[in-house]
Parts: C-alpha cells; structure tokens; sequence
C-alpha cells in the first residue's frame, strides 16, 4: 500500500485563515489512483492539485457514473491534526460504488492515500475555531465510449481544501422549505449512496427555495410526498415532546456519519432517540398542539444545523421561536469539541495524521 508522493513545486500563496469561507480554496495537492479491468486500483499516489486529463467521452459525461465522499480534518490547539471517522467514511465509499456499477476501493488502500494526502498538506489545516480542511474523495468513469454500460476504466480523486463554517453566520437557525412536487430520490433509486446524480436532482428545488427567501429544502418521500426524508444535503432530526426522530435508513435516505455520531451521542447524555417514519402532517400536529420543540438537519459539512422555520403549503412554523434549540447546541459542543480534541474520543473516531 506504498503512496507515492510528488510535491508541488509551485505552492500556492495560504489564504487568510479568517476569510476562508467554504469549498473556495484548495491545497497543493490531491490524491490519484487508476483501475483498469486488468490491474484494478493502482498508482495510489499524491501530486500536485490540477485538471484532470479526460476524453470528452468518458463516461462521466455520458452516464453519469460519480460516486464521492465528504470528511474533514482538524487541528487542535496541541497543533496536531486528527481526521473523524476516517474508517467509516472509507467504509461507507467502498459500500456505495457497487450501486452504481463501479469497483470500490479498498477501504485500507484509500485510508492510506487518505491520511498520506494530509500529512503532506498538513500546514493548510487552519487553526481558528470552526475551521478544519474538507476532504472530497470521489470516484469518476474515465473510460471513452459511446453505450449505456459500466466503465471499464475509473479515475479516484481526493482534493482537500480549507474551509470555515459551513454556513459563514455560524451556527445560526436556517429557514425551511418543504418540497413536496419534486424528488430528489426514489425508492429503489439512488438516496442511500452519495452520487452525483441526488445532487444534480436536489438542484432546481433549492434554487427555486433560495428565490422565496429559503436557504435550504425539507425533501419529503417520492410516492407520496408526506413522509420526511433528508434536509438539503442532510439527515433530519425533529425533538417531539422528550423524543429525538429520526428517519430510519432506506434506499432513498444516505446513512450519514453525523448522524450516527449524533444518534450515539444523543443517547450517551440520556436522550430517547428514536428512529421511525415521521410525516409532515405530524410535524404540523406537534407543532399546533406546542410538542415541536426542535428540527434541526446534521452532515459532514455543517455538523449540525438547526431550523428556525418551516414552510408548508402556505403555512410557516417557527421552531423554537427561531432560536438554536437548546438539544442542537449541545449537540454541536460534543460533537466539535471531540473533532478539535477537546472532549474525550471514546470511541475512538480520530485518525492522527
């Protein structure tokens, strides 16, 4: 499982740690491997950050065959550098290419490409609270063709890039709006693996979202559009009375690392947690009757983002008088506070570069 590695040698000027906003700036350097039907995943190896050489018809273009991660890296204020749940997320990777026809990497191989690509761009980790590097691993078909089939070539890519607070307010309550004419994914489709295509799929809806004002959208199920699934690009929890919901996993909802940590961590300080389905109809109900205490969305980037509005068919509920909810805060603390080595790692998520 050698990495080689060819530094740049050209590094790029460091932005400025305050202003580094989300996803804007990249490292010197990403990570490559190739797989052939002949050889497999091979090359592992780091160089500098730079186009991709590709045939104008690779399959990617064509047939959309992407499947990408998302992990983040953090220094703590010892100045080292930790990865979360670096396993999990190889895991998950490895789990997900099959559905869409590609080979998987071995989790082992990637953790290693994974932690050599940061360990040589260790100095772009920033320092400031809620800043960490963002790590995008991905997998794309590279192979030329005309056909509807699995490539027999592919191209995996990791770029890394430092980055702020997801949201640049902080952790501040974002307004909702409750889709309920498009889909992002179907039963039997595409939601439980991060491929490109959910994405591309959520796009129409967010934009029209962002037109009325919102900053995000609430999807609901694609056969009838009343249960609840994931928000925006993340996993939803809803506080009803003394209770944490949370949709329970399905091929249209991603089982998402955060929201494991968050169902782990939940339970850890006496939370009930449950995982069941939950319609809006419900939410409506617990709202009118005062049991809607919180709503608030949980992923990699945003680790935890709370609702302060929800838009429904004509109707707006303020969660929590538009407030962060008392449960998302402590949440967001523990959660943190174990990324940037602050609480204790009792479950042993951290990675040392």
């Amino acid at each position: 499982m050698t990495v080689a590695v060819h530094r740049s040698e050209k590094p790029k000027a460091r932005p400025n740690e305050a202003e580094l906003g989300f996803g804007k700036y990249f490292s010197d350097h990403m990570l490559l491997a190739d797989y052939t039907t002949e050889k497999g995943w091979h090359e592992m190896r780091v160089v500098p950050h730079g186009p991709l050489a590709l045939d104008p018809g690779a399959g990617v273009f064509h047939y959309g065959q992407a499947l990408f991660e998302g992990l983040k890296a953090f220094r703590g204020s010892d100045e080292k550098v930790n990865l979360f749940r670096l396993d999990d997320h190889c895991a998950r990777m490895a789990k997900g290419a099959p559905r869409l026809c590609m080979p998987p990497v071995d989790p082992k191989y990637m953790r290693e490409g994974v932690l050599q690509l940061v360990k040589t761009d260790a100095d772009w980790v920033p320092r400031p609270a809620g800043t960490s590097m963002y790590l995008r691993p991905f997998i794309i078909a590279s192979e030329a063709y005309l056909g509807v089939r699995a490539a027999a070539r592919y191209i995996f890519c990791t770029i890394a890039s430092p980055v702020g607070a997801y949201y640049a307010g902080g952790v501040k309550p974002v307004r909702i709006w409750v889709e309920n004419a498009q889909t992002r994914a179907a039963p039997g489709g595409l939601g439980a693996v991060k491929a490109g295509a959910n994405y591309a799929a959520s796009l129409l809806a967010a934009q029209r979202a962002k037109e009325k004002g919102y900053d995000q959208v609430l999807w609901l199920d694609g056969v009838k559009h009343e249960v609840i699934e994931e928000v925006g690009t993340m996993n939803l929890f809803v506080v009803m009375g003394d209770e944490l919901i949370t949709p329970p996993l399905s091929d249209s909802i991603l089982a998402g690392i955060t929201r494991d940590t968050v169902i782990t961590i939940a339970r850890e300080v006496g939370v009930k947690v449950t995982e069941r389905p939950i319609s809006i109809h419900e939410i409506i109900q617990g709202y009118k009757k005062g049991l809607l205490k919180e709503v608030f969305g949980s992923g990699t980037a945003a680790v935890i983002s709370p609702v302060g509005e929800l838009a429904f068919a004509g109707e707006k509920m303020l969660i929590n008088g538009g407030q962060v909810g008392a449960l998302a805060g402590k949440l967001y603390e523990e959660i943190s506070g174990v990324q940037r080595g602050h609480r204790p790692d009792k479950h042993h998520w951290l990675t040392p570069v």
